[in-house]
């Protein structure tokens, strides 16, 4: 069981540990106080459940974020003077900017999200973090160095105020969208979540699907079909849109793959490298209809069989082909999702011994261990960094700037996944409809899907590996 499946685990067990003594005490309010009473209070308490306590956040919110960076990377003399942020050093205007202050949110920043403002220049930001939070964070300050450098960059506290003494850490990173780029993308949209602008701006990139998604098909099963028909439907749709939807940031179409591995079974394969692994719902054992989009055969198109062995082996052939420098794929630490995991460790041993290496690997989250929201904020707002509770490990963050222009296209994109489509359940759109009048949570212009607020923003998240 994975960290995330375990702390998933304990909140509901906590959950329902909590919903049955509120239930013992309604009883008790109705028995000795009024028989209506506990119908009222119910829905109240429901009210306010899904209005300020519905969010999967598995840590105190007083707790202090931990990252280790390269200690050459901190920029000395920076200060708060006269309500601004000033730095001795020069900066770089496209270096990525971070910044740690505490931020200890206010009485109303139990119930609305705080949020620091960072004003100065003609390109103002929002950046919000959890409820009740009190502790160190991590400001997203890249794209901002010439502000700050003329002395114009302010942090102002929204339901919350910003304390302690600042540290700015700063990293310079070449111009990866010159080189060459392969984007590893384990479900069709993960690359348009993570990279997009990246990709966007890169001549000629690659981008390589490894699974078709064809799982969870609901809602294709509400069009009449039985669950195979609509896993199947599911999955070649999803295998059309990874070839088809990256053509609308200029991608090639000989340049983007669809290997139709089956989701949620890449840790299977791996487990067993030579052993075929059937779809959990499409029943298949086949992934070659999946792949009726590919621009060149792949080693496993002659026999189908979905093995990891033969995963490697299509890789091997595409790294050989494309011979990128840039590589762009999960994370193996801050994504917890089983396939972006297994996507990282499918590369990686296609990496080992091949006669090309990319010059640089980056890392992207789409998915986090502990708090479901993050990024959290506005669509097109920064991204701060997330939730991070072990610094033994060193890392070295790298944020593109995202234009408006940008965001927009890449919300486009996402638009066009069919798997972003479907509506949401009936119980998250009241939900969310009761953030939005209690809380003030915005939604997004670009679409109802979570992914339209988390995704297109200000800037794309990447870390180099």
């Amino acid at each position: 069981m994975s960290r995330k499946q375990q702390l998933l685990k304990r909140h509901r067990r906590n959950k329902r540990v909590g919903l049955l003594i509120g239930l013992l005490l309604l009883v008790i309010i109705g028995v000795w106080v009024a028989w209506w009473l506990p119908f009222v209070l119910g829905v109240l308490a429901w009210v306010a459940h899904e209005a300020w306590f519905a969010d999967h956040l598995f840590y105190a919110p007083g707790e202090d974020y931990q990252y280790r960076f390269a200690a050459d990377a901190e920029v000395a003399g920076v200060r708060f003077e006269g309500g601004r942020l000033l730095a001795d050093q020069p900066l770089a205007a496209d270096a990525t900017l971070v910044l740690a202050v505490k931020i200890k949110g206010g009485w109303l920043g139990r119930f609305f999200d705080p949020v620091v403002e960072v004003s100065g220049g003609d390109s103002p930001d929002r950046q919000a973090f959890e409820r009740g939070v009190n502790g160190v964070r991590f400001l997203n300050l890249s794209g901002l160095a010439p502000v700050l450098m003329a002395g114009e960059l302010r942090l102002r506290g929204r339901f919350c105020s910003v304390q302690g003494i600042p540290r700015l850490w700063a990293w310079r990173h070449p111009d990866y969208s010159a080189q060459r780029v392969m984007v590893i993308a384990p479900h069709a949209d993960d690359a348009e979540l993570a990279a997009f602008g990246l990709y966007g701006q890169a001549h000629a990139p690659w981008i390589v699907t490894l699974t078709a998604g064809e799982i969870e098909a609901e809602h294709y099963r509400h069009m009449g079909l039985d669950p195979v028909e609509a896993s199947r439907l599911k999955g070649r749709l999803r295998a059309w849109d990874s070839i088809a939807v990256p053509r609308w940031a200029g991608a090639p179409e000989a340049q983007c793959v669809q290997l139709g591995y089956f989701c949620l079974q890449l840790p299977a394969m791996r487990a067993t490298p030579d052993q075929p692994v059937a779809s959990r719902e499409a029943d298949l054992m086949d992934i070659r209809l999946f792949r009726q989009f590919n621009p060149f055969p792949l080693p496993a198109d002659q026999d189908g069989l979905p093995t990891w062995n033969n995963l490697l082996a299509d890789l091997r052939q595409l790294l050989l082909t494309a011979r990128p420098e840039v590589i762009v794929l999960p994370h193996p630490i801050l994504d917890p999702h089983p396939d972006h995991i297994c996507a990282q460790q499918a590369v990686m041993e296609a990496l080992a011994g091949l006669e090309w290496q990319p010059a640089t690997v980056l890392g992207y989250a789409n998915h986090l261990h502990d708090n479901d929201r993050w990024p959290m904020g506005d669509a097109g707002t920064g991204i701060a960094l997330p939730p991070q509770f072990d610094d033994a490990l060193e890392l070295h963050p790298c944020s593109l700037p995202l234009s408006l222009a940008q965001q927009r296209d890449k919300a486009m994109a996402l638009g066009m996944m069919h798997d972003l489509q479907p509506p949401a359940p009936f119980k998250r759109r009241v939900r969310r409809w009761l953030q939005r009048v209690l809380a003030r949570r915005s939604r997004s212009p670009y679409g109802e899907n979570e992914f339209f607020r988390k995704a297109v923003r200000r800037h794309e998240l990447f870390w180099r590996l």
